[in-house]
């Protein structure tokens, strides 16, 4: 999950910051009005926590032009201002959900994974794929009954590979979806953490290169067809020594071209 946090008070700003990394999400600041519409025209965003009294171009004027926007990202306005009036106002301007300061971080956390749900085609809070589960909400991963640990950076990777339903992932959209805005676009991050996280999900390989286009998780059960001679009879070992060359296959930068 990608978020937008529109702070100007930059303790603030750190603190919530990271609070949503260690949830896994990707987290981008903007000290103003004018830098978070410049970052909102160039990158897609899931979710923005914003606050409401910024300096420069004002967070209700941000927020409506969120709003305005078909298929923007969710808002969620975290400001001081909680009397009636001013909720309502900001849910009347576009917000999807408000709260006031001082915030809780842990239901800061909820509401964002809620409105994360919510999109055009709601996701269910339990990800699965074959034998596999994935928990947001415990930060758990499950193949087969067995604990799978992960780091923050793979746990992500994993929740956009599943959120595609087996559908090919370039790295440059995991880059954007799972790393923040410093992320270098010729780094080889995407590759390596695509190989560790097929390590640790073990055998039958579920993640799949698609050359030159990027990525696929694939139930168990699909494993020998999809990753075999094409006929259905691979063996798991020769599934595995395929989909072990995803260095070759995207590229050595870990960007598909």
């Amino acid at each position: 999950m990608r978020v937008l946090v529109v702070e100007d008070e930059p303790w603030l700003a750190e603190a919530v910051q990271t609070t949503l990394e260690r949830a896994s999400m990707s987290v981008d600041v903007a000290p103003d009005g004018e830098a978070a519409l410049e970052r909102l025209a160039v990158v897609d965003y899931d979710a923005v926590v914003l606050d409401r009294d910024l300096p420069g171009v004002h967070g209700d004027d941000v927020c409506a032009a969120i709003a305005a926007t078909p298929d923007g990202p969710a808002v969620l306005m975290l400001t001081a201002a909680g009397a009636l009036r001013d909720r309502v106002g900001g849910l009347e301007l576009g917000a999807d959900d408000y709260l006031t300061k001082p915030v809780e971080f842990p239901e800061l956390v909820a509401r964002l994974r809620s409105l994360a749900r919510r999109p055009r085609r709601a996701a269910p809070p339990v990800l699965r794929c074959g034998s596999l589960r994935w928990d947001p909400f415990r930060h758990e991963v499950e193949r087969s009954g067995r604990h799978v640990r992960l780091t923050r950076k793979e746990f992500a990777v994993l929740g956009v590979l599943l959120a595609a339903e087996g559908g090919v992932v370039s790295a440059e959209h995991l880059l954007e979806k799972a790393w923040d805005e410093n992320a270098d676009p010729f780094t080889n991050s995407v590759r390596v953490t695509i190989s560790n996280l097929r390590q640790r999900l073990g055998e039958p390989w579920m993640i799949h290169t698609v050359p030159g286009v990027g990525y696929r998780l694939l139930p168990d059960t699909d494993t020998d067809t999809h990753a075999g001679t094409g006929t259905g009879t691979g063996t798991g070992t020769d599934a595995a020594a395929r989909t072990r060359g995803d260095a070759s296959d995207v590229g050595r930068t870990g960007l598909s071209r």
